[in-house]
């Protein structure tokens, strides 16, 4: 079933429409769903957006009408309650239920900003995902965790020192923008190892696959899809998926690193 997604990886980056793309992903769970109501939806929260916020000039302006469109008029909001239920990184299930983790709640508002042609981008911000509305020049940070709201200075700091540990303060790799790709890996691998954590191998090894899918230069993908197909058994397929790794790996260190595991499976059967 993961080839029903291998077109992402083929795909320029900024061709990715990345709320289509992750409910393509979710789809892989929720066999014979019609993505048709939820492509419907998404077309629901723009059409709002227009009306209420076709005019906004301001990175200010349009962070609040997201946040009144998304949050507010649609309910989407983090689940609080239930943190590691599953469904929360599944778009399918995080429409359904309005509630999802910061990642997949991120990726509905960034695409919803970038169909009215507002500058929005997911960040990279350490265990909880953040969105910029704007450009660098002028920009607001939100929090699709919290129904969009502002995130000043003082509370992105607070959130990095929670997250980090004292004495953390912003940095810009906390505040790079995810390409595309990156989003729809960060939202696999929240699911990868919650999977993984409950015991469920099988499970996590399959949402690994996905993500070297849409992911296939993505060389932290490759190796945990090689280390679960080794815990499997399943030689041929972990030497397959470290000499995927090599394809796309530069730094001379790692490469060091796989060919090392190479030698050490090369006694092994497929």
């Amino acid at each position: 079933m993961e080839e029903d997604i291998a077109h992402l990886g083929l795909v320029e980056d900024d061709a990715i429409a990345v709320d289509a793309a992750a409910l393509e992903i979710a789809a892989l769970d929720h066999p014979g769903v019609s993505l048709d109501p939820y492509i419907d939806l998404l077309g629901e929260i723009t059409e709002r957006l227009v009306m209420r916020g076709g005019a906004a000039g301001s990175a200010g302006e349009r962070a609040a009408v997201l946040a009144g469109v998304v949050g507010g008029e649609f309910g989407f909001t983090g689940d609080r309650d239930s943190y590691d239920d599953p469904g929360n990184a599944d778009l399918i299930r995080v429409i359904d239920r309005r509630q999802g983790l910061p990642v997949s709640l991120a990726i509905l508002y960034v695409a919803a900003a970038r169909r009215m042609g507002w500058a929005a981008d997911a960040l990279n911000t350490p265990g909880h995902v953040l969105v910029r509305i704007g450009t660098a020049s002028e920009s607001v940070l939100i929090d699709p965790f919290n129904a969009g709201a502002v995130v000043d200075p003082a509370q992105l700091a607070a959130l990095l020192v929670r997250m980090l540990g004292p004495g953390a303060s912003p940095a810009s790799e906390h505040l790079a923008p995810l390409s595309n790709r990156s989003i729809l890996v960060r939202l696999l691998m929240n699911q990868a190892t919650r999977a993984e954590a409950g015991g469920k191998g099988e499970r996590a090894l399959a949402l690994y696959r996905r993500m070297t899918q849409v992911a296939p230069s993505n060389g932290h993908a490759w190796w945990e899809r090689a280390r679960l197909e080794l815990v499997r058994g399943d030689v041929g397929d972990a030497r397959s998926s470290l000499s995927a790794m090599l394809e796309v790996t530069r730094d001379p260190g790692l490469r060091a690193h796989i060919f090392a595991a190479l030698d050490a499976l090369s006694g092994g059967s497929g």
